[in-house]
């Protein structure tokens, strides 16, 4: 009986939380559209930048270089297919913001890194990126 009655409320808010992640997607798009990037885009930049602080950017326990990343790490942060994702990095580096290259260590990973221009966007954005999460997300 309990359970049934947590059930409408778990969808609720569980609908709740898809709503404003939905609205703060298209608020963070909308301000970062003026710039050529979406929040997905956005997204992959923020994380390379933030790489030489994050343990989930390590590789055998052995640090990652700055601002470079697997993808595979990318995919377990993001919120797209693993296809979406390499079309994602693949429109990011005919842009010039990423490089992509081989891992030495495993032919079968592939490192992505920030190429000066996407650091000066990203650090040109970014400001724009945290205000409509402050916006959208404070009391909401």
């Amino acid at each position: 009986m309990a359970a049934e009655k947590a059930a409408p409320r778990l969808e609720d808010q569980w609908r709740d939380i898809l709503s404003v992640h939905a609205r703060t997607m298209c608020e963070i798009d909308r301000e970062l559209h003026p710039h050529g990037l979406g929040a997905s885009d956005f997204e992959v930049l923020d994380i390379l930048v933030s790489s030489t602080s994050d343990p989930h950017a390590r590789v055998d326990s052995a640090p990652a270089p700055a601002e470079q990343c697997r993808v595979q790490n990318i995919a377990d942060r993001i919120h797209l297919s693993q296809s979406a994702l390499s079309r994602l990095i693949g429109r990011l580096e005919k842009e010039g913001l990423v490089e992509r290259s081989i891992c030495q260590e495993d032919r079968r990973g592939v490192w992505v890194a920030l190429t000066q221009k996407g650091r000066d966007l990203h650090a040109r954005v970014r400001p724009l990126q945290r205000a409509a999460l402050a916006r959208m997300l404070t009391d909401a």
